[in-house]
């Protein structure tokens, strides 16, 4: 095997430093304005969710721009080393104050080869060994700057990243598709509803599913609110079905929608579009399951439980209210008022084909990242060699 050797991430960069990012607010996603990055952008495998992307208005926005060749890392909270290497092809991006960037030397290290470093487990571990307790632990420039990582020389490190990128390139072409096609669920969706010449509650197409039935799996997936995200689940490991946490007691199937009570402002929401039988979801999600009689589709509940007018009166309601954090409850989201229509059959088919491609494309990027993981840490301590 060719020689590996150990680095410093400081000593792979340009200027030996990291640097934080703007601590300007977002605003409203606007294509004439810098797309601004923020930790709910990145997802646990490096991937951009595009969805709900916001922008930013500041004129010291344009010093804060990402460049090819830089990785930037999530620095506090409970994404505290989440990663994200900048591909210039997504975009202008400003990355937000609790990002750290650190702009590589393509001459020492292919950018690439750190990108997948940063999913491997000798990584994790790192910034696992950070963690206090109940919470996860901050990690500061300086400290990323220190971390170390054994390479093998840059040849090696070109031919193994193209194994990876090529998995890789399929996960966000379809990442891309799958954005594309929630638009235009949106757009049929949108058009139905401007032709509805009556109103329904949310209470009156939906139910709150209160299914506690005890989970008898050996082995369970434990779904917290966090976990979901506009649509999508977070991989999250097996654990043994025995002393969970006090929260974890809730079951749905397939076909549930699952909406977080807390804090509606982040977008903590998914329609589960698989067998969940090994799953246990939190008390602080709904599971909200359609009213039949009402409406033939799941995919037309979950597409009325994105209406604006929807989010932004149950964000409203659980702002309103003093606590440490904004909760609300399904009596708050049900009581929303949304266009109706008996002769919805059509609508519904519309919207069932287009998230069944959507789900098929979740599903498939689940194999592959599953392939890729498998590959990694052979790769990055080359006990695979090319």
């Amino acid at each position: 095997m060719e020689e590996w050797k150990t680095y410093r991430l400081e000593d792979l960069t340009i200027d030996g430093k990291g640097h934080y990012g703007i601590g300007a607010p977002a605003v409203d996603y606007d294509e004439n304005k810098f797309t601004y990055l923020r930790i709910t952008d990145i997802n646990d495998d490096g991937s951009l969710n595009y969805s709900g992307l916001k922008s930013v208005d500041d004129p010291e926005a344009s010093k804060y721009l990402l460049q090819e060749g830089d990785i930037v890392f999530a620095r506090t909270g409970n994404s505290t080393g989440r990663s994200y290497y900048y591909e210039p092809s997504d975009g202008q991006f400003v990355f937000a104050g609790f990002l750290i960037k650190f702009s590589l030397d393509p001459t020492k290290v292919n950018p690439r080869f750190l990108k997948y470093y940063t999913h491997s487990k000798m990584y994790y571990e790192w910034v696992q060994s950070f963690d206090t307790g109940a919470t996860r632990g901050n990690i500061n420039a300086q400290t990323f700057g220190s971390m170390e990582i054994n390479l093998p020389p840059r040849e090696v490190q070109d031919r193994l990243v193209e194994i990876l990128r090529s998995i890789d390139d399929k996960i966000k072409l379809n990442n891309h598709i799958n954005h594309n096609l929630e638009e235009q669920a949106r757009i049929h969706f949108d058009a139905w509803c401007s032709k509805c010449m009556d109103s329904k509650p949310i209470r009156a197409l939906s139910s709150n599913i209160l299914d506690y039935t005890p989970n008898n799996h050996k082995k369970v997936i434990l779904l917290n609110s966090s976990d979901v995200t506009e649509g999508r689940f977070e991989s999250l490991p097996y654990v043994d079905n025995h002393n969970l946490k006090g929260q974890f007691k809730k079951r749905f199937k397939k076909g549930d929608i699952l909406y977080s009570e807390i804090r509606p402002r982040n977008h903590h929401y998914a329609i589960c579009y698989f067998d969940a039988e090994d799953y246990i979801a939190s008390t602080r999600l709904m599971v909200i399951r359609k009213n039949s009689e009402m409406i033939p589709s799941d995919a037309l509940l979950y597409q009325y439980l994105l209406m604006p007018s929807v989010m932004e009166e149950f964000t409203s309601k659980t702002e309103s209210r003093s606590g440490t954090f904004p909760q609300g409850n399904y009596e708050d989201l049900s009581t929303s008022e949304v266009p109706y229509s008996k002769d919805n059959s059509q609508i519904s088919n519309t919207l069932e084909a287009i998230y069944g491609i959507i789900w098929n494309n979740l599903e498939e990027n689940k194999r592959l990242m599953s392939l890729r993981d498998s590959l990694l840490p052979q790769l990055m301590t080359g006990q695979i060699t090319c």
